[in-house]
C-alpha cells in the first residue's frame, strides 16, 4: 500500500477543504498595494512618487498614468544598470541574490534579469499551489511516491560579485525544498553538468535506476531527452523503462506543436499540465483537467496589466506605443489577444514580458499563451500571430500524416520582387510534398484569418515551404545560444536573421 502517497494525497485534499476560492480582482489590488508599499523608498519609488500613488483614490489608475511602460532594454538602460554597478535599493529594496540569464528567442546576448529573495519565495509559493492543484487531476496515491524528472538548465550557477547567475530553471532547481530532494531527478550531481548533451547522456545511463512518475521541462528538450533514453536502452516507448510515468508539466512554450511527436514516445496516456514560468516570474499554472488554460498567479508577487494586442499599439520592434491602453483584470474580455505587462517583487515595473495571451475564463483568471509580441507577422497586413500559425501546423499534420514540432517564417520579397511568406517546417515527411504543403498552408491560413485572406488578394503573392529535419532547429539553437534550459526557437525572423538561418540550413 502506498502509505506515504496516501498521506501526501490526504494533505492535499485537506488543504483544499479549508481553501476559499480566490477573488482575483481583490487579490490583484492587494498585490499592487503591497508592491508599491515595499518599493516606495527605492530610487524608482521615489522618482515616480509611490507614496502619492498609494494615497490616491484609485491606486491602479494612478499607477498606470504615472509610471511608463518598460521593456528589458529600457528598464536596464535607465535603472537596472545601476545594480550591475553595485548600487542598492534601485527598483526593489536591497540587491538581488540572483540574476536570470535569458537570451529568450530573439538574440545571442543574454539579458540579466534580477531575481530577488522575494521572487524566489513567490516562485516557491506558486509551485506549492501547483502541487495542491494535483488533487483535481484524480491521480492515484502511489503517484505521490514516484520521482520527478526536472530537465532545465544547469544548476551549477556562476558566482559574480555578491550574487549568482544562471537560467531561471537552474535557479529554481537549486532552491527546491530539502524535503523534495529525494524525489528530484536527475539529482544534484547530474543537474550541475553544464553541457546539455553530456547531461542527457548521464540521464540515459542512469534511467533504469529511477521510477519516474512525472516530467517537467520545455517540450522540445524533453522530447530529445526521451528519444536519447529510448535509443540508449533500445526501447519501443519511454514507458518500457518508466512504466509509472503519468504526468508531464510543460512550460516555456505552447505544448500544441509538440503534442503529436510527444505522444509518439509514450506507451500509455500521460496527463499534460501546462505551466508558465518565465525568467521574470512564475506567471500561471493549469489547475483544472477540464481545460488546458492556466490560472494567473494573482495573489503572489506579480501585478498584471493587459494591453490589447492591435497593430496600432505595437511598434515594429515589438515594443508598445506610449499611448497604448493598459487594462486591469476587471476590464479584460474573452477571446482578445493582450500583450502581458507585469510588475513584480524583483523590481520589474510595468514590464512588457514579450508574450501575448488571451482569457478563456475571466472569473477564474485563466489564460492561454497566444504568441510573442515580436513574432507578430503583419507584413503587408497579414496579421498572423503564433497561435494562428500553430493551428495551421496542426492542420498540416493531420492532412499529411506527419509531425511538425518546429517551424520558422519570414516575410520578404522573392526573386520576382513580390512579397511571399517563406516557411521552414521541421517535419518527418518527404520534402517532395513542399508544393502541396504550401497550398494547404495557404488555404488553412486564409480560412482562419480574414486579414491574411485580404493580404493574399493584394500585396502578399503566396507561400513557399521548405521541409527539413527538425534536428536542424535544435542545431541552430545550439549554434546561436545553447541547448536545453529555457532556449526556444524563434517562430518569426527578420530578413537579416533569416539570411543567417538559410546559410546555416544550406
Amino acid at each position: 500500500m502506498a502509505i506515504l502517497g496516501n498521506i501526501i494525497k490526504g494533505v492535499i485534499n485537506l488543504k483544499d477543504t479549508f481553501s476559499n476560492e480566490i477573488d482575483h480582482i481583490e487579490a490583484q489590488n492587494n498585490v499592487l498595494e503591497e508592491l508599491l508599499n515595499k518599493a516606495k523608498d527605492t530610487q524608482f519609488g521615489e522618482f515616480y512618487n509611490f507614496p502619492e500613488l498609494l494615497n490616491s483614490k484609485n491606486i491602479a489608475e494612478s499607477f498606470s498614468q504615472n509610471v511608463p511602460f518598460f521593456d528589458y532594454n529600457k528598464i536596464n538602460d535607465e535603472w537596472w544598470h545601476k545594480l550591475h554597478n553595485g548600487e542598492r535599493d534601485v527598483t526593489w529594496p536591497g540587491a538581488p541574490s540572483y540574476y536570470a540569464l535569458s537570451s529568450g528567442t530573439t538574440g545571442k546576448s543574454s539579458k540579466r534579469i534580477p531575481v530577488t529573495d522575494d521572487m524566489i519565495e513567490a516562485i516557491r509559493e506558486a509551485g506549492i499551489k501547483q502541487v495542491f492543484a494535483l488533487k483535481n487531476f484524480d491521480l492515484p496515491a502511489d503517484f505521490f511516491e514516484k520521482e520527478i524528472m526536472m530537465l532545465g538548465s544547469s544548476t551549477d550557477l556562476k558566482h559574480k560579485d555578491d550574487h549568482l547567475e544562471g537560467e531561471i530553471s537552474g535557479i529554481t532547481a537549486s532552491n527546491i525544498p530539502s524535503w523534495f530532494r529525494g524525489y528530484y531527478k536527475p539529482g544534484e550531481e547530474i543537474a550541475q553538468i553544464d553541457d546539455w548533451d553530456e547531461r542527457v547522456k548521464h540521464i540515459a545511463e542512469r534511467a533504469e535506476d529511477w521510477d519516474i512518475g512525472a516530467l517537467s521541462g520545455i517540450p522540445s528538450w524533453i522530447e530529445l531527452m526521451l528519444e536519447e533514453v529510448i535509443k540508449y536502452h533500445n526501447l519501443e516507448t519511454i514507458h518500457d523503462i518508466w512504466p509509472n510515468l503519468k504526468v508531464y508539466t510543460s512550460g516555456g512554450v505552447a505544448f500544441g506543436p509538440y503534442e503529436k511527436s510527444f505522444k509518439a514516445l509514450m506507451g500509455k496516456p500521460v496527463t499534460v499540465i501546462d505551466t508558465y514560468l518565465a525568467s521574470e516570474g512564475y506567471i500561471a499554472t493549469q489547475v483544472r483537467p477540464e481545460t488546458d488554460a492556466m490560472q494567473l498567479n494573482t495573489d503572489n508577487g506579480i501585478y498584471f496589466e493587459f494591453v490589447p494586442f492591435k497593430p496600432e499599439y505595437i511598434n515594429e520592434d515589438g515594443s508598445l506605443t506610449d499611448d497604448a491602453p493598459a487594462l486591469t483584470l476587471k476590464d479584460v474580455k474573452l477571446n482578445q489577444d493582450y500583450a502581458l505587462i507585469i510588475s513584480t517583487v524583483s523590481g520589474a515595473w510595468r514590464y512588457l514580458i514579450g508574450d501575448t495571451i488571451e482569457f478563456t475564463d475571466i472569473q477564474r483568471a485563466e489564460i492561454k499563451i497566444t504568441g510573442r509580441t515580436k513574432f507578430f507577422l503583419n507584413t503587408v497586413g497579414s496579421q498572423l500571430s503564433v497561435n494562428k500559425m500553430d493551428a495551421a501546423m496542426r492542420e498540416l499534420e493531420e492532412q499529411f500524416s506527419t509531425k511538425i514540432p518546429e517551424y520558422t517564417i519570414c516575410a520578404k520579397r522573392g526573386e520576382d520582387g513580390e512579397f511571399y511568406h517563406f516557411w521552414y517546417l521541421g517535419a518527418d515527411c518527404d520534402a517532395s510534398n513542399c508544393d502541396a504543403m504550401a497550398q494547404a498552408l495557404d488555404n488553412a491560413l486564409s480560412d482562419a484569418n480574414k486579414n491574411y485572406k485580404v493580404a493574399r488578394s493584394k500585396a502578399l503573392k503566396g507561400v513557399k515551404v521548405s521541409v527539413i529535419n527538425p534536428d536542424r532547429f535544435y542545431d541552430w539553437n545550439a549554434k546561436n545560444k545553447k541547448k536545453g534550459g529555457q532556449v526556444k526557437m524563434e517562430r518569426v525572423m527578420n530578413e537579416d536573421k533569416f539570411a543567417e538561418w538559410e546559410d546555416f540550413v544550406n
